[in-house]
């Protein structure tokens, strides 16, 4: 399964070095060569975001510099890459500063009948102080590494095609630091160490479903939150089958749209593995789906509604004309985690 949060997370401290780069050059140096250890293992792949935030080391609220969305390039340290262009503007900055550099990093987890892609399967983060220490976290959105999945189901084969990549690549990025993660704290998922995660097939989950516990909330509230407060939603819960719709982009799909059959809810469940575009992408079509509710329309005729309209303007978002159903809403939400 692919997540919206965190499974878990590995902190290295690096120690102050008065003759390193200036702070956001070096986090940038930074996290290129955590990213180069992922990519050897094919975690990270050569395409993703970098966002990068430079504040106030006596005023963290206060915001000297940033940028987000920067493309990570094939070398982002190239010279007039975005990346090495946005980091030269932010060490040009005079004063105690720290820089917040975050990169987001498209891989590939593997079963057993191949190879499949997720857009934000890592998260790499180093914070540098000028002329102090840095800090670098890596985080992961996929439970591929762990004997048992978010649902409670044994998958031994997928966690030892994968958990010995992500060990290697621990234990790589530990040697080019200079000495071990801390690993985050136990979570509502996993347990993570120094070398991976323990096994839940013997220590047991910390909760049961946690994927219908805690993940399938946490995406609704983080959609809701992007809407207007105002306005006619349909119910998004049902017992009944659904129909839904896939919405694409360049062919890629990053969510479905869905009605009951019953006739009274619809909804819309993002494609984790699409990564942050799959929450961009619903906010549009939450507001098409409240417009049509506000017109009376009953669900099943809604999504009907959708599937006529023109691409999403901002989002350049379609509605793929094909249409599917689900047995249940919670085995469309489970699609929408896997792949």
């Amino acid at each position: 399964m692919i997540t919206s949060e965190p499974i878990g997370d590995w902190t290295w401290d690096v120690p102050p070095n008065p003759t390193a780069a200036r702070a956001s050059t070096r986090a940038l140096e930074l996290a290129v060569a955590a990213w180069k250890v992922l990519a050897k293992h094919e975690l990270a792949l050569p395409v993703g975001k970098i966002t990068l935030s430079v504040r106030a080391a006596d005023d963290m609220s206060k915001t000297l510099f940033g940028r987000e969305g920067l493309s990570l390039e094939k070398d982002p340290l190239m010279p007039g890459s975005a990346a090495s262009e946005a980091v030269a503007q932010a060490d040009a900055l005079k004063g105690d500063c720290i820089t917040i550099l975050q990169m987001q990093c498209a891989g590939f987890w593997l079963e057993s009948d191949g190879k499949h892609r997720a857009e934000k399967l890592f998260t790499i983060q180093v914070d540098s102080w000028t002329a102090g220490p840095a800090t670098l976290t890596l985080a992961t959105y996929s439970d591929a590494w762990l004997t048992i999945d978010l649902r409670e189901r044994e998958q031994f084969a997928i966690h030892a095609e994968n958990a010995p990549r992500l060990t290697a690549a621990l234990r790589e990025i530990s040697e080019l630091v200079g000495g071990a993660p801390d690993p985050g704290d136990p979570n509502r998922h996993a347990t993570p160490t120094e070398t991976g995660f323990e096994d839940v097939s013997e220590e047991g989950p910390a909760y049961v479903n946690s994927w219908g516990t805690f993940e399938i909330p946490a995406r609704s509230r983080r959609l809701v939150s992007t809407l207007p407060s105002t306005g006619t939603d349909y119910p998004n819960v049902t017992d009944s089958p659904v129909r839904f719709l896939r919405v694409q982009r360049r062919g890629e799909t990053l969510g479905y749209v869905w009605a009951s059959l019953a006739n009274e809810a619809a909804g819309y469940e993002p494609r984790n593995a699409a990564g942050d575009d799959a929450f961009e992408a619903g906010t549009q079509w939450l507001l098409r789906l409240r417009e049509a509710c506000g017109e009376g329309l009953v669900p099943l005729d809604a999504l009907g509604w959708l599937a006529e309209l023109p691409p999403d303007p901002d989002t350049q978002t379609l509605i793929d004309s094909a249409v599917s159903e689900a047995p249940s809403l919670d085995a469309l939400e489970e699609l929408s985690g896997r792949y």
